[in-house]
């Protein structure tokens, strides 16, 4: 994401007009000089700074100071030190999910759990941010869903209905093969993108599992001892047999496939929901044939995303300006903290704020999406839950695939590959 000073002061404009009367809708009011510290990574520094800006407008009593830091593995390593050094800044941006979990939350994080702006966050998201009793951050930026994108004009031509059970989505399949279109989009000269009709299943698996997670942490279940998630090996074997896929998907690129489907060449791609930016980029024109459903699953009741969620802003516990920093988080959990993240970059996805709304020319996409978070019919990809995965589920999905590997024996190795790197990661019960 990346901003301009132009678009943050168009942030800081259009919110402190619509913000006069804030603290009317649930925005916390600060009136007492305050100074935060406020450290973001550097994929994610125009976003920072617009908020800050943006904050700052509305309160210009408090000075909000934005340090850039780095990203990825070097982010990881600068924010353990910082909490275990007690040299954190005041308020901060990282992972939710699994990766907060290595940072002790409940001992070294400020409980947000009984501020009045939790309720704003949307329940899908409260789970990553969570430890023991406590919620530890809000969300900041826009979720993914993973899923299925679909190309609206076949659907409407050939009078198909958004599926909403896994027979459905066969049954369309095979009514868009009989019109001469390659039912689903597979892209394996990308290895990562096979895994989606795993990863995207998994709220099927909560659904019908709610305790998986937990239990496969714990080395207590499995992808091929439990049906519901052997199930996702089992549709992606499914789609090799009945010849849903492309000619070429062995030999086909990420990109290739989202020219075809905003071409009509393909009906579907497994994909999350970002990628609706690359065809904005490149097939302007086409951006809103491109719908999004949830991967669907046995039960029509039962129905939902599975969504990858975005970042979070935490407070150490070491902060000296605890009241400030919760007033400034109340902010970013408020729709009016989301408005001024739409002014400051388009969102690519739903916001998990509670009453939140995407821009009309938001991509379509991106707005069915939103409609899982409003019904909370959505749950975080198990990657947020669970610190368990192994690395060599690309190739190994490629391979069912491909019709090289059946679904059984991929779960079983699959298994095989988990238990080494949750051994790596020192897990109990492995």
């Amino acid at each position: 994401m990346r901003g301009t000073s132009m678009s943050r002061g168009f942030a800081v404009a259009a919110l402190t007009a619509s913000l006069a009367v804030a603290t009317t809708v649930g925005v916390a009011a600060q009136d007492e000089d305050a100074s935060l510290s406020f450290f973001v990574p550097d994929s994610r520094a125009a976003l920072g700074q617009g908020l800050a800006d943006a904050y700052m407008a509305l309160h210009p009593n408090v000075k909000i100071d934005v340090e850039i830091g780095p990203g990825g593995s070097d982010l990881d390593n600068l924010v353990k030190t910082r909490l275990a050094t007690g040299e954190m800044n005041d308020v901060f941006i990282y992972n939710a999910g699994s990766l907060l979990q290595v940072l002790n939350p409940a001992q070294t994080l400020v409980d947000l759990s009984g501020e009045d702006f939790i309720g704003n966050v949307a329940d899908s998201f409260k789970v990553t941010v969570s430890a023991e009793d406590g919620i530890f951050g809000v969300p900041v930026e826009t979720a993914m869903g993973g899923g299925i994108l679909y190309n609206r004009p076949i659907y409407e031509e050939l009078g198909l209905e958004v599926p909403v059970t896994w027979d459905e989505f066969a049954a369309n399949n095979e009514i868009i093969k009989e019109a001469g279109i390659a039912p689903v989009g597979q892209t394996y000269a990308d290895a990562w993108t096979s895994q989606l009709f795993i990863l995207a299943d998994y709220y099927n698996v909560q659904a019908a599992a709610p305790d998986f997670a937990e239990m496969y942490t714990a080395n207590e279940v499995s992808y091929s001892s439990e049906p519901a998630a052997l199930a996702g090996f089992e549709r992606l074997q499914e789609g090799f047999e009945k010849g849903w896929w492309q000619e070429d998907f062995g030999s086909a690129r990420f990109d290739d496939a989202l020219n075809m489907l905003a071409e009509g060449q393909i009906a579907h791609y497994p994909m999350l929901t970002f990628a609706v930016g690359n065809i904005a980029e490149n097939h302007p024109d086409k951006v809103n044939d491109i719908g999004f459903f949830a991967q669907p699953g046995d039960s029509a009741e039962a129905n939902g995303a599975t969504v990858w969620m975005p970042m979070s802003m935490y407070i150490p516990t070491t902060t000296d300006s605890v009241d400030a920093a919760k007033a400034f988080l109340g902010f970013i959990a408020s729709v009016e903290g989301t408005e001024a993240q739409t002014a400051i970059a388009a969102p690519s996805g739903p916001y998990v704020i509670k009453g939140a709304t995407l821009p009309d020319d938001a991509p379509q996409a991106a707005k069915d999406m939103q409609a899982y978070i409003d019904a909370d019919a959505a749950f975080p990809a198990l990657e947020f839950v669970s610190p368990v995965k192994g690395p060599s589920l690309p190739q190994i999905t490629v391979e069912v695939g491909s019709g090289l590997r059946s679904a059984v024996d991929a779960a079983a190795l699959y298994d095989q590959d988990v238990e080494k790197q949750a051994k790596q990661l020192g897990l109990e019960g492995w």
